[in-house]
């Protein structure tokens, strides 16, 4: 069975999604599309005006709910827009977060600046880019915003993912030239997986939640923490105080830590 894990997992990194399609192709699914095809050529009739192009058969939607209301990008996206929103900062910078998620939610209501390693090409309204490692500091832009954020992007620094140099410390140089960044007291919206703490090349690195407050010691005040577990369920406003849960990264395994920090 562990093998058989193990080869559905790496067809999926290559782009085979194995399980999707075994479904898809079950003779009852196969059967579906062909009779409700021919149901819905009959409809037509001979003088539609509509002409027949290729076949297009999707064969799994059915099977899928309506849409998805969990997880860590779903939770993070909309829970630290609507935190900008309402502290609305004078000057808010992001870095790396996913574009047709957060970055989208708060263009709607504001300006955002963001930086990527990547280009982005777009004259999306609010929205202004520029291409930059963040692993080397920007320094006509140290001390210049009051807000920024990085969701779910600060664990890929440095493992060559995205064209970045590799660096084992690359994620500890984002977090020092995110602080430079910062006007003093200016807050960080940050968040990251969490779990065990490990290295999973060249895709990411998984923090455990005490090598995180280790990591903000003399650069950060945690303001608030929540977190979504493995399940997709966010949990709001929860205590770093309980050694036992810090411990146990809170349950997690790969779960999505969201911490409001604060620039001391």
């Amino acid at each position: 069975m562990k093998l058989l894990a193990a080869l559905v997992r790496f067809c999926f990194l290559f782009g085979f999604d194995v399980n999707r399609g075994k479904h898809a192709l079950r003779p009852k699914n196969v059967l579906h599309f062909i009779r409700t095809k021919r149901t819905f050529k009959q409809q037509l009739g001979h003088n539609s005006p509509w002409t027949w192009g290729r076949s297009f058969p999707i064969l799994w939607d059915r099977f899928d709910q309506g849409g998805t209301m969990s997880g860590a990008y779903f939770h993070q996206d909309l829970l630290v827009a609507r935190w900008v929103y309402e502290n609305r900062p004078i000057r808010h910078l992001d870095i790396g977060s996913r574009t047709d998620g957060f970055i989208a939610h708060v263009a709607v209501f504001r300006q955002i600046e963001m930086l990527d390693i990547r280009d982005i090409q777009s004259n999306v309204k609010n929205i202004v880019f520029k291409r930059a490692d963040l692993m080397q500091l920007p320094e006509e832009l140290v001390g210049r915003f009051d807000s920024v954020s990085s969701l779910h992007a600060i664990e890929h620094f440095g493992l060559g993912r995205y064209g970045d140099p590799i660096d084992a410390n690359g994620h500890l140089k984002a977090l020092d030239n995110i602080h430079q960044l910062l006007q003093p007291g200016g807050v960080f919206y940050f968040s990251t997986p969490i779990g065990p703490l490990r290295v999973e090349f060249n895709a990411h690195r998984v923090f455990s939640v005490s090598y995180l407050l280790d990591a903000f010691k003399g650069k950060f005040s945690i303001e608030s923490f929540a977190y979504v577990d493995d399940q997709g369920d966010l949990h709001m406003d929860c205590s770093l105080s309980s050694g036992t849960e810090v411990e146990s990264n809170f349950g997690c395994t790969y779960g999505c830590g969201i911490f409001v920090l604060k620039k001391m």
